[in-house]
């Protein structure tokens, strides 16, 4: 059983001859019994302090732990956003490496073409440029020939006039009427036509003249 200031204070010794003055124990018993209420106190305070150096510990502990949890978490989620983002420059890069490729590709492609397109062209060209080139040395050579000198320098004899078709039948009818006249109803009548077609130099080309002859028998 603990000792407390009451059982000091109230503690009683037996009397006996030649012994402790009674006035200086009772006087030693109060004193001790203020200081070890003096030290019962400083107990008491000692242990609401180390109770709340307890709670402060525990409270700073469970803020501990709460930001240890946090920053794990926090390096969870800046795990997960750095791999997320490691994978999605992974894509990115892949991807713009593939519309590189692709563009070079196409642009590659299109080179070729326009080269293809380009020879193709200058080919057309050549051929076209020789076929020109032939076309005019042709011409040149017709334009050239001595036989333009021989009928650009040939003056016409005389110029052909060619009848009109009215005229042509006027000149037939006139001439059969005039030999029937001369021969009678009863008589037979041999009408000859020849036709003579006489082709004469101009400065358009070739005419024709048609002469009508008309015999009797």
């Amino acid at each position: 059983m603990a000792l407390t200031p009451l059982d000091i204070q109230h503690k009683e010794f037996t009397p006996k001859f030649k012994g402790y003055d009674k006035d200086e124990v009772d006087d030693f018993l109060d004193l001790l019994k203020k200081d070890y209420e003096q030290i019962i106190k400083e107990h008491k305070d000692s242990e609401k302090q180390l109770r709340f150096a307890e709670e402060k510990i525990e409270h700073f502990q469970n803020l501990q732990d709460a930001l240890n949890k946090s920053i794990v978490v926090a390096q969870d989620a800046a795990d997960r956003l750095k791999e997320n983002a490691r994978k999605e420059a992974e894509i990115i890069l892949f991807e713009a490496e593939k519309s590189a490729d692709r563009l070079l590709k196409e642009a590659a492609d299109k080179a070729t073409q326009i080269n293809q397109e380009t020879d193709s062209v200058r080919r057309e060209s050549r051929n076209f440029r020789q076929k020109l080139q032939l076309l005019v040395e042709s011409q040149l050579n017709l334009i050239q020939n001595e036989e333009w000198d021989v009928l650009l320098n040939t003056a016409p004899e005389k110029e052909i006039k060619t009848p009109t078709l009215d005229e042509v039948l006027m000149n037939r009818s006139r001439k059969v009427d005039d030999l029937i006249e001369g021969t009678g109803f009863n008589d037979t009548v041999h009408i000859v036509t020849e036709n003579e077609e006489l082709e004469e130099e101009t400065e358009g080309g070739q005419v024709e003249a048609i002469d009508i002859l008309v015999g009797n028998k």
